[in-house]
């Protein structure tokens, strides 16, 4: 979703000749990019917790 957003932003920007859709791509991009980094060190904590990615065993991590 993020992707067509920056599609739409760059194409915009290249019908009306201006930079301005390839900047909003730029931020839209590290959005993303930001995103999966705080979901992989949620993995990484459970992982280190529980010794395994079982969500039976995250379940069990309350408190």
């Amino acid at each position: 979703m993020l992707n067509a957003a920056g599609l739409a932003f760059v194409a915009a920007g290249a019908r009306w000749g201006q930079p301005d859709g390839q900047v909003m791509f730029i931020f839209i991009l590290t959005m993303a990019a930001s995103e999966v980094a705080v979901g992989l060190a949620l993995v990484l904590q459970v992982y280190r917790r529980s010794q395994g990615l079982d969500a039976d065993a995250a379940s069990q991590l309350r408190g």
